[in-house]
């Protein structure tokens, strides 16, 4: 089969007006020349990585902390087109966290599943949007015990706290262990988010969302962010953060800032779900649960990709980058090529509709 694009993302870099030609497991890219393509899109990328997955295909990971929701969840965000998940734990009770670390293991032969995302519980009560404050906590020995079971496999392991709630000793164990540390939900000063960073925090969780305004005279937790040289997650569904303030974000940010789904069970699933005893329902695009709050996000990556272009304007290979390999090298992964033997690729038309890939 022979597919025609406008654009290929692949190895990093955008490619125009090329033809990837597929026989079996082989791949090749190559000019289009004066050969009939089988199929015209407008691009063609490997499949997207997403680092903040907290379910899908109406599994909840904190209700379904085993390898069945894993797959479950995995499966349906394929189909949208992300080959690869972090999935994620939120603020529950310590068995949660550790029920799902065991999923996690359990799937580590998986490339589709990269690890696991810590989301809480060791978030500013102030700054903990949907989360239960039941069970916010200071950083402690039962979740360094489960980080060291992780690491143990030589899996990757994200966790997002406040700095409020650890100590500096504690960030740099984490460090020590290879552990990607991400500040959000949090009310922190300027000063103590600088501090953090000194310490071993290498990132920043759904940038704007749980962090306090800044001002002229108190940039907290976000002016840090939007100043540092590290990397920055950013839902870019435009209900959790309005696309000029995405775009502010992108262009002032001295360090790479990836796209997250923080996709809940709707995505690939129904249209309601349980957390934490409540009903969350869609409405209008968005998730809010009873008070009317938002409650996680209603996108996919695919999704993502296409309104980084369409609706915040960013440059195609900016915004293929956000999607693919910004979110893999905050794990330390490489980028990855459609030439690839194997390698997954996803589809889109002129409309930045996602297409079925073929099958070959």
């Amino acid at each position: 089969m022979l597919i025609a694009a406008r654009h290929i993302w692949s190895g990093g870099e955008l490619q125009h007006g090329q033809a990837l030609a597929l026989e079996g497991r082989t791949r090749q890219l190559r000019p289009l020349g004066g050969a009939t393509p089988d199929l015209s899109v407008n691009l063609i990328t490997p499949t997207l990585t997403d680092l903040q997955v907290n379910g899908g295909g109406g599994v909840l990971f904190n209700t379904s902390p085993n390898p069945d929701g894993l797959d479950a969840i995995a499966t349906a965000h394929g189909r949208l087109g992300t080959g690869a998940i972090l999935p994620t734990i939120i603020t529950d009770a310590p068995e949660v966290l550790e029920a799902g670390a065991g999923a996690v293991i359990a799937r580590r032969d998986d490339p589709r599943i990269l690890g696991l995302h810590i989301e809480g519980p060791h978030i500013s009560k102030q700054k903990r949007g949907t989360h239960d404050a039941r069970f916010i906590r200071p950083l402690d020995a039962r979740t360094f015990d489960v980080i060291d079971r992780l690491r143990a496999h030589d899996i990757a392991v994200m966790i997002t706290l406040a700095p409020e709630q650890a100590t500096s000793d504690d960030l740099k164990a984490l460090a020590a262990r290879g552990v990607v540390v991400s500040l959000g939900h949090s009310a922190a000063t300027a000063r103590d988010a600088e501090q953090a960073l000194v310490d071993g925090a290498a990132c920043f969780t759904h940038l704007y969302n749980a962090m306090e305004p800044m001002t002229s005279r108190a940039p907290g937790l976000l002016g840090v962010a939007l100043t540092a040289d590290c990397p920055a997650g950013i839902i870019a569904d435009g209900h959790h953060v309005d696309w000029r303030m995405l775009q502010i974000a992108v262009r002032a940010r001295p360090g790479p800032t990836f796209a997250v789904s923080d996709a809940m069970p709707s995505v690939g699933g129904p249209d309601r779900f349980e957390l934490y005893g409540q009903t969350v329902t869609l409405k209008d695009g968005k998730l809010v649960n009873a008070e009317g709050s938002l409650a996680g996000a209603h996108i996919d990556m695919a999704t993502s990709l296409a309104n980084l272009v369409r609706h915040a304007a960013l440059p195609l290979a900016q915004a293929c980058a956000m999607c693919t390999d910004i979110p893999r090298s905050v794990l330390g992964l490489p980028s990855q090529s459609v030439e690839e033997p194997g390698q997954s690729i996803l589809l889109f038309d002129d409309a930045w509709q996602r297409m079925e890939a073929p099958t070959v």
